[in-house]
């Protein structure tokens, strides 16, 4: 486990690239716009040690529609990433559950395995690219892949992820389909799936239409 957890701050570390050689840091002003390039710098006078410290890397609940957490160590839950290009997750998958095809657009995917099963793997054009995952494994996601991860053991599932980004973003592939106005009718339409199943799937998912 401790080999675990130096292999994981050793990747966060390695992605480090942007800010930090121009300036020593830059935490974020939360209160200012976000942009392309980060958010707007913190006065250093309001700086203090917490915007370098994050307390929330514990088990997030899995009693939801996927029986899967995520507890982000984003730029938007730990200021001190901005710029830095870096950022990390806890994942917990309860038995049976997973987390659906989803990308990051702007970031790399680096999953650390520590408890459990996770059959994982990304999609491209010619190939899907999967495997079970055990304590002490990793596996990488290329930026932009759509890519899952489903708890294929016994009991409760927990890996690590560290991000090429301070905001690595998601968008789930379910939730894009199923949770918007569009009428079911264009949505089965253009993903040959049955009108009856469609519905199905948009009140499950808070859709409408």
């Amino acid at each position: 486990m401790k080999i675990i957890h130096i292999l994981f701050l050793f990747t966060l570390l390695s992605f480090t690239t942007t800010y930090a050689s121009v300036n020593d840091f830059c935490v974020a002003n939360l209160n200012a716009p976000d942009t392309p390039t980060g958010y707007h710098c913190k006065p250093l006078a309001n700086i203090t040690s917490d915007d370098f410290v994050f307390h929330g890397f514990i088990a997030g609940d899995t009693k939801n529609s996927f029986n899967a957490a995520l507890s982000s160590a984003f730029v938007t839950d730990f200021p001190g990433l901005n710029g830095l290009g870096i950022s990390a997750a806890r994942l917990d998958i309860a038995e049976g559950g997973s987390i659906p095809a989803h990308t990051h657009p702007g970031a790399t995917e680096l999953l650390i395995m520590v408890q459990g099963e996770i059959t994982a793997g990304f999609f491209t054009t010619s190939a899907v690219y999967s495997k079970a995952l055990k304590p002490g494994d990793l596996m990488v996601f290329p930026q932009g892949m759509l890519h899952f991860q489903v708890n294929s053991g016994k009991g409760q599932a927990t890996a690590f992820l560290a991000f090429s980004s301070a905001n690595p973003g998601a968008q789930l592939l379910d939730l894009l389909l199923f949770s918007n106005n569009l009428s079911s009718e264009i949505v089965a339409q253009t993903t040959f799936l049955d009108l009856a199943q469609v519905k199905k799937l948009k009140a499950r998912f808070g859709g409408r239409g």
